[in-house]
């Protein structure tokens, strides 16, 4: 008899049978998971002057999202497989639509007004590029021949070019980051990993003079002299790094940051979320949730290596990948290590569709997590 992947038949004392739906989930991954939200709503709280106005709302993109990653997490692998052309191309549509049909927020044009909330389509594309890729290259032989690798950089440039528009270089240059994970993952052959890497740094001239528009090209000036323009462009770095800084070992407490309380930190609640958590809570505070990321990646990692198909290997890996290149670039432009660029704190920094989207992501990790135990059952 044919059992599906979440329904078991069960045999009651009278000989009769029941279905029972049997919810599947890691619970490793959901109380780690669980625990980085619950700080990222202390600190929002604190960093929008005790609001609770912005913790309800967090707190509701929190239960969807975790609503989405328990949806997900029942489907099996192969739905993703089957279906991932579809979730890609109704992606691509969703930029397009921001184009035509997206509002404007601070001079870029990134969101689609659905009256109920807003949609960031280039957030989900962060999940929907690494899935359609992975779903392509794992049909195909492993290493991927040039034909293939063309063919995935192509799957991986149509959005990112579409992002740029908008515009929105540091996104569009994370959601090729995400595509190009999974093809080193694949074992990409080394002759065309370098000859990317030669044609990236050629390509930086023209991305300089050709590309960028004036204020991207002022945030990497910034970078270079924050000094230059302390009340201007170099605010931003100027006041977090001091946020952080005067956070010492232990913190100020919590609430009791100058910099966030006293509004000197600019988007405290988002893009620089981490510099009111170093200035509360110190460097204990960022090493604690530092070593929590390792546990989450880590946990990524060991399921995608225990999974019995490529699809699972690629898709996990890239996403555990590409988390870690989120935080990762949101600490070092915090710190001043990288230009300023609109990339939040994943499940920290305060908003909708990326804490949803980052849900999405680890429910698809648990299904392939699924996947394994039912083999190795």
């Amino acid at each position: 008899m044919y059992k599906s992947d979440f329904v078991r038949q069960l045999q009651t004392p009278s000989g009769g049978t029941q279905l029972r739906r049997s919810v599947q989930i890691d619970y490793s991954l959901t109380a780690i998971l669980l625990t980085l939200c619950v700080i990222g709503l202390l600190v929002i709280y604190s960093a929008t002057g005790q609001s609770v106005f912005y913790v309800r709302r967090q707190l509701t993109f929190i239960l969807a999202g975790f609503f989405i990653m328990i949806l997900f997490a029942q489907f099996p692998q192969r739905f993703w497989e089957r279906w991932t052309s579809v979730i890609y191309l109704i992606g691509v549509i969703s930029l397009i639509g921001v184009l035509h049909l997206g509002i404007e927020i601070n001079g870029a044009q990134r969101w689609l007004d659905l009256k109920f909330t807003r949609l960031q389509p280039s957030e989900l594309m962060k999940i929907c590029v690494p899935l359609m890729v992975s779903a392509y290259i794992a049909k195909r032989a492993i290493p991927p021949s040039l034909k293939h690798v063309s063919a995935a950089v192509i799957l991986i440039s149509v959005p990112a070019i579409l992002v740029l528009q908008q515009p929105d270089l540091g996104t569009a240059l994370l959601i090729s980051a995400t595509g190009f994970f999974v093809l080193f993952l694949a074992g990409i052959r080394r002759r065309y990993l370098i000859g990317a890497v030669a044609l990236a740094l050629a390509a930086l001239p023209s991305l300089w003079f050709f590309v960028m528009l004036d204020y991207q090209k002022q945030r990497v000036l910034t970078l270079l002299n924050p000094q230059h323009d302390k009340l201007g462009a170099g605010w931003n770095i100027i006041q977090s790094t001091t946020a952080i800084g005067s956070g010492g070992w232990a913190g100020k407490g919590w609430t009791q940051g100058t910099q966030s309380q006293l509004n000197f930190l600019p988007e405290s609640h988002t893009d620089f979320i981490i510099a009111v958590l170093a200035e509360e809570f110190g460097l204990i505070g960022v090493l604690t949730l530092c070593m929590l990321y390792t546990l989450l990646i880590g946990r990524c990692l060991y399921i995608g290596l225990n999974s019995s198909t490529m699809f699972g290997r690629l898709m996990a890996g890239s996403i555990a990948y590409t988390f870690f290149i989120f935080v990762f670039v949101n600490l070092c432009m915090v710190s001043g290590l990288l230009p300023v660029v609109g990339a939040p704190l994943p499940l920290i920094s305060y908003g909708g569709t990326a804490i949803v989207t980052l849900f999405a992501g680890f429910g698809i990790i648990m299904s392939i997590g699924n996947e394994s135990k039912k083999v190795g059952a």
